[in-house]
Parts: C-alpha cells; sequence; structure tokens
C-alpha cells in the first residue's frame, strides 16, 4: 500500500507576508503627512500675515474635530450624554465661528491659552514638589517653571499671548511631523523585517514537509519488503529436506 503526501505552507506565513505587504504599503502616507505637519509649523513660525490665518484655520479645524467627536460618543454612551451633547454643540458652533470671525476667535484663544499655561503650570509644580519622587521627577518640575513663566508673561497682553499661541501651534506641528517621519520609515522597516520572517518561516515549512514525505517513502518502502531468510522452527533447527514430511517411515 503506498502513500502520497501533498505538501502545503502554512497559513501563517502567507498571513504575515499579506500584513507586512500592507504596512509597508502605508508608510508613505506618514510620510507624506510628517512632511506637511512639518511645513505647516515652520510657516507658522515665520510669524508672516498669512500666519494668523492658518493658525486661525488650524483652531477651526481643531473645535470641529473636538465638537464631533464628542457628539459620537453620545450617541455611544448612556450615563452623562447630555455633558457630550452640549460640548459637542460647542465645539462645532465654535469651529463655525472661527472662519467666521477669525480675529475674535484668535483673541479669545490666546487668551485660554495663557490661563492655561498658568493653570497647569501651578499643578505641576505642585506635583513635582509635594509628590512622590519618582524617577526624573525634576522634569515635571522644570515643565511647571516653564508653563507658570509662558503664562505670565503672555496673559499680561492680548498681543503676547497670540504670539504664544502662534509659537505653541508651529512647536507643536514640528514636532508631530517629525515624528510622523520617523514612524514612516519605521513602520517601513518593520514590514520589511516581518516580511523577510515571513519568507524564513515558509522556507522551513517547505523544509519540514520534504523531510516528512522522506520519512513517509521509506516507511511505505519497509513496508512492502518480504522476509527472504529461511524459516527457523521452535527448536532453532532449520527444516531438511527429508523433515517435516510426516510419512511414518523410521531410519
Amino acid at each position: 500500500m503506498t502513500s502520497e503526501t501533498t505538501s502545503s505552507g502554512s497559513p501563517l506565513p502567507e498571513a504575515m507576508r499579506a500584513g507586512a505587504r500592507e504596512a509597508s504599503a502605508m508608510w508613505w502616507w506618514f510620510l507624506l503627512l510628517g512632511i506637511l505637519w512639518t511645513w505647516f509649523g515652520m510657516y507658522v513660525l515665520s510669524y508672516r500675515v498669512g500666519s494668523l490665518a492658518a493658525v486661525a484655520a488650524f483652531v477651526g479645524v481643531a473645535f470641529l474635530f473636538s465638537g464631533i467627536s464628542q457628539l459620537v460618543v453620545a450617541s455611544r454612551v448612556r450615563s452623562w450624554r447630555w455633558l457630550y451633547i452640549i460640548s459637542g454643540i460647542l465645539g462645532v458652533v465654535a469651529g463655525i465661528g472661527t472662519f467666521f470671525w477669525p480675529d475674535i476667535t484668535l483673541y479669545v484663544v490666546s487668551i485660554l491659552v495663557a490661563w492655561y499655561l498658568i493653570f497647569f503650570g501651578i499643578i505641576h509644580l505642585v506635583d513635582a514638589l509635594a509628590g512622590p519622587k519618582v524617577g526624573w521627577w525634576w522634569t515635571g518640575l522644570l515643565l511647571g517653571i516653564a508653563e507658570l513663566i509662558l503664562g505670565i508673561w503672555a496673559v499680561r497682553s492680548w498681543e503676547r499671548s497670540l504670539l504664544t499661541l502662534m509659537t505653541l501651534v508651529g512647536v507643536w506641528a514640528i514636532v508631530y511631523g517629525v515624528n510622523e517621519i520617523f514612524a514612516a520609515f519605521t513602520l517601513r522597516e518593520t514590514g520589511k523585517r516581518a516580511e523577510q520572517a515571513a519568507d524564513s518561516g515558509r522556507v522551513l515549512d517547505s523544509e519540514a514537509s520534504t523531510r516528512m514525505t522522506s520519512h513517509e517513502l521509506q516507511a511505505s518502502a519497509a513496508g512492502h519488503r518480504r522476509p527472504d531468510r529461511p524459516v527457523v522452527d521452535e527448536a532453532g533447527d532449520e527444516p531438511g529436506p527429508a523433515q517435516g514430511r510426516g510419512d511414518g517411515n523410521g531410519p
């Protein structure tokens, strides 16, 4: 009886290969976003006339996105739904109002940002000084000092508040853009490594299937062999020419 073995590749390497292709195909999208965010931050930090319009558009889009997100969350939760609905409506209204009255919106947002820096600067200072001294606790202290100084400096006049807002938006956009660029190249490298790992897994599966097939063929060939040595009786003697005939003749 012969056995036929068909080797099929494991689905795991193929799934890894498909995932690696999808991940590698998306790296250019992160690269493009990183370049655009970096360019936007550099343009804002150039402090040109158009920088104010860019910051206003950024603030308006941020308000709209936040408002829509709050409304989506409100449609999925049961507790405190009214709070999400109110905050979502306010966000959408603020985003629409930014495009109609950008000067007023920037003035209000810049003042809010200045007080935000003062408030969270005090919180970070108190937390760093009164909280547990864990590793790198002094970074929170430096952050609180910087936020408090910048907030006090900005809140004294709306021009300084507006300048602070533009600076923060520009620096944030550059940092975010550089992070996206690094993420793009990391994603591409990860996709290549995953594809190489999938290739290695497929080679190992092929070798294992080949070895298994050869062992099965050897076992099948051994099963078809017939013993060619003479039969030995219970006494251990080989039967002679006249032995075992049972004719009843004596010597």
